[in-house]
């Protein structure tokens, strides 16, 4: 089982993430967290990365029902999805796999839920 849903485009790094963040929107997902691992990488160790952009999804609904049901569940929130750059003009998305990360939980009641959020982030990448 891989641990990661992914599309790759013929669009560059800008375009992507306005492109992801929009299509994250129409599923119902909020961009709550971001890192730019580029930026970090050069400001604390000075090393030159390529653009790579962490969003940190979440749909409040589902995180909430989520929450009731396994209240410790925060360690594994946001929903990570990464942009990054393969080449001048072609990107790749990355979105977590929600069932994969809440295999360690053993809930089944939350499997159900992460199959949930699993469908909509799937969603989300087929938009783009």
């Amino acid at each position: 089982m891989s641990y990661y849903f992914s599309r790759t485009l013929d669009l560059d790094f800008d375009t992507t993430v306005a492109a992801t963040r929009e299509a994250l929107s129409e599923e119902g997902f909020g961009v709550i967290t971001e890192i730019d691992v580029r930026k970090t990488l050069k400001t604390k160790i000075d090393v030159e990365f390529r653009p790579y952009l962490i969003l940190g999804a979440c749909n409040p609904r589902m995180a909430h029902e989520a929450l009731q049901i396994e209240d410790k569940v925060g360690a594994l929130l946001p929903c990570n999805v990464v942009v990054q750059e393969i080449s001048a003009g072609r990107t790749e998305v990355a979105a977590i796999d929600p069932v994969a990360s809440m295999l360690v939980v053993g809930n089944p009641a939350l499997d159900e839920k992460a199959r949930e959020v699993g469908e909509k982030l799937l969603m989300a990448l087929q938009r783009l």
